[in-house]
């Protein structure tokens, strides 16, 4: 996989210019891609976590389940996301993640991302970008599932996920892949079914979203960040890193 093809590169190079190095440093996380089916768990709460997984491609969600068997969904991840960076810390997985499409995921150690720190302080700062970047993105769904209500729900999560779409070239023509059913849907913003059917009835009749299958069609994006009183303040990117000096031995 060439850099220009990887979305994971991309999701990098959003928020800071790389080098060719860092290209290449974080195409080494990409080097063994293995196939994962929708419906296939990538792990399971309670499992060790010992590794990370870089979604390559296809559509992957985080969830916990409940006592009663009832689940949360938490997070949905996209080809370009690193899973499992919020338990590094952690000798155990916090949260099932289960395959929404057929994709590839390309996981590697804990001890390599130390590896990668050692090359490139640029990377370093990244990683903790992103991680500080997907900590203020499951904030914002906590607000989202709170105190909005079902429109403003529905429309702030396609709106988010169309930001974060058009961050990876996966978005063109006001149209995005949106491979969740209407169940999945509910479990995420914590409204029922009935209420995610009514929702984009409604945003249909108003031209505003129109769902086909898979997929969205978004003629007026402007007007859904409207309905949804988008602020996007979670999602801006950039930062200013400081050029990479060459390190040197000390001297006696």
């Amino acid at each position: 996989m060439s850099p220009s093809e990887s979305c994971f590169i991309r999701q990098f190079s959003h928020f800071a210019p790389l080098s060719d190095k860092d290209k290449h440093l974080l195409q080494t996380l990409e080097n063994d891609p293995a196939n994962a089916n929708a419906g296939v768990t990538l792990w399971e709460t309670g499992d060790r976590a010992g590794r990370f997984g870089v979604l390559s491609r296809g559509w992957a969600f985080s969830c916990r389940y409940m006592a009663d068997g009832s689940r949360q969904i938490l997070d949905i991840h996209i080809p370009g996301d690193v899973i499992g960076l919020g338990e590094y810390a952690f000798h155990h997985r916090l949260n099932t993640v289960i395959m929404l499409t057929d994709g590839e995921i390309c996981y590697f150690p804990h001890r390599h991302l130390q590896e990668v720190f050692d090359e490139s302080s640029t990377l370093t700062s990244l990683f903790f970008t992103i991680a500080g970047h997907h900590q203020a993105l499951l904030t914002e769904r906590l607000i989202n599932m709170a105190r909005r209500n079902a429109q403003q729900k529905l429309a702030h999560f396609l709106y988010e996920t169309l930001q974060r779409m058009e961050r990876i070239g996966l978005y063109t023509e006001n149209r995005i892949q949106l491979p969740l059913s209407q169940q999945l849907l509910a479990d995420l913003l914590g409204i029922s079914t009935v209420h995610v059917s009514r929702t984009f009835a409604a945003f249909r009749e108003q031209g505003l979203v129109f769902r086909k299958r898979q997929w969205v069609e978004i003629p007026d994006v402007h007007a859904l960040a409207c309905v949804a009183e988008f602020d996007g303040k979670y999602l801006d990117g950039g930062m200013s890193l400081p050029s990479e000096a060459p390190r040197q031995s000390s001297t006696a």
